[in-house]
């Protein structure tokens, strides 16, 4: 009947949860008993091998997690690892059957002895270690000890291709005080741990393999093991592209347009001078974050040759402009540089004269007739011979007037297309210059 059944399901859950409580107890107890027998005459003190001459194998195994912060400028990497430390304490043993079948207890660390393994490249102000997490034993005495860290390194950052480099920063892990004759560490694994790492927005991991290393130092006989982990990052340079790169490119393609700019503006000098303030304010931005080494960043170095080529543009400009406004006492240009400037580097930078195509010669302006004296003297016009004289003298001078007004006008007129042409020729120069060197900076972010 259902009333029946409902009783039998009843009975059967009491009975199960009976029977776990007790199983509990028991096993509560036995794990009292069983850590009380353990530690009755143990020592933390002492390394845990039956014969102090033999070797104590620990094995390390170390997980990224997290790479918080790296410090160009300081050299100094932050990360967040998991470090696991594996190894057998001689006097933790014990018969699983005795102790109801129990063969791992979890207890706290600072109850047993630890291998003094630490990082020899620490650069943290108050040298803190790992979490004093449980540890785990099994019943061969095996002891697993489990410990976050957040670890501050050592690393030796290379900047000569900032913002498109790649990092090499080392961790050392070994024994402060035991040589290797009293305790060996092993590698769990070949490489790090990477399978719960949290992506970091400025570096890729590129990998963290791992080399054990026997060095023997100058102040002691004995040989010392550690492991090195050696993480590989190759930076992101997205940020710095857009936000650095790009804007400096942008500001050096103004400075070729001074020379595009009318002499007559007055504002050719002025946007030079504004270019080059504002490329020093990148290179401030760099240089705050950067390391003071004696290798300049890539980044670095394009600017320094932009601003290096603005200033000797500003200075061209300047003499651009002095040939520009050459006043009428100026010297008739050379015969050499009306045939280089005016006729061959015209052409190639396709400077013209108003009207005055490449297909067809600018015609020459013709000069005024030149007044001759044709006053014939007779006996009727000789009373006028005074006034027709003065006349002429004075349509003399005005012709004159006009001839040098003219010859005046046409030198000037030269010179300032001299610096016209000039003017065109170091702007396609210097455009070129700005595109090779940005073709040069961004090829190396392909």
């Amino acid at each position: 009947s259902p009333g029946s059944r409902h009783s039998l399901y009843v009975g059967l859950t009491l009975s199960f949860l009976i029977k776990l409580v007790t199983c509990r107890c028991a096993h509560g107890k036995y794990a009292q008993k069983l850590l009380k027998d353990l530690f009755t005459n143990y020592t933390s003190a002492l390394r845990p091998v039956e014969d102090t001459n033999n070797i104590l194998n620990v094995t390390l195994q170390v997980t990224l997690s997290q790479i918080i912060d790296m410090d160009e400028r300081n050299q100094i990497l932050t990360a967040y690892l998991w470090i696991r430390q594996v190894w057998v304490d001689a006097y933790l043993k014990w018969n699983k059957d005795d102790y109801d079948g129990l063969d791992t207890i979890r207890i706290p660390s600072s109850y047993v002895w630890r291998p003094d393994i630490v990082l020899y490249n620490n650069a943290d102000d108050h040298f803190t270690g790992s979490m004093d997490t449980n540890v785990v034993i099994r019943h061969d005495g095996q002891i697993m000890w489990d410990s976050p860290a957040i670890t501050k390194s050592s690393c030796k950052v290379d900047v000569s291709f900032f913002p498109f480099d790649a990092q090499q920063c080392r961790f050392t892990y070994g024994s402060w005080t035991y040589n290797g004759n009293q305790l060996d560490i092993l590698n769990a694994l070949e490489s790090a741990d990477l399978a719960d790492l949290v992506e970091n927005v400025e570096w890729e991991i590129l990998g963290m393999p791992a080399k054990k290393n026997i060095i023997q130092y100058g102040c002691c006989a004995d040989p010392y093991p550690d492991v090195t982990y050696t993480l590989k990052l190759k930076r992101k340079a997205s940020f710095y592209i857009f936000n650095l790169l790009i804007p400096c490119v942008m500001i050096s393609f103004l400075a070729p347009l001074g020379f595009y700019l009318p002499a007559d503006s007055g504002e050719k000098v002025s946007l030079g001078v504004t270019v080059m303030l504002a490329l020093t304010v990148f290179q401030l931005l760099v240089a705050e974050i950067m390391p003071p080494s004696e290798n300049v960043p890539l980044i670095g170095k394009y600017y320094i040759a932009t601003m290096t080529m603005i200033t000797a543009s500003t200075a061209l400009t300047i003499f651009i402009m002095n040939i520009h406004h050459c006043g009428p006492d100026a010297k008739p240009v050379p015969k050499w540089a009306k045939k280089v400037i005016l006729q061959y580097m015209a052409r190639m930078c396709f400077v013209y004269e108003v009207g005055e195509n490449c297909m067809s010669p600018q015609p020459e302006k013709q000069e005024p007739p030149t007044v001759k004296n044709n006053c014939t003297m007779n006996g009727q016009a000789g009373t006028c011979r005074e006034d027709c004289r003065q006349l002429l003298r004075n349509i003399e001078y005005i012709a004159n007037c006009y001839r040098d007004q003219r010859a005046t006008q046409k030198r000037t007129g030269e010179w300032k297309k001299v610096a016209k042409v000039l003017d065109r020729f170091f702007m396609w120069i210097f455009f070129i210059m700005v595109f090779f060197m940005s073709l040069l900076i961004m090829g190396k972010a392909i």
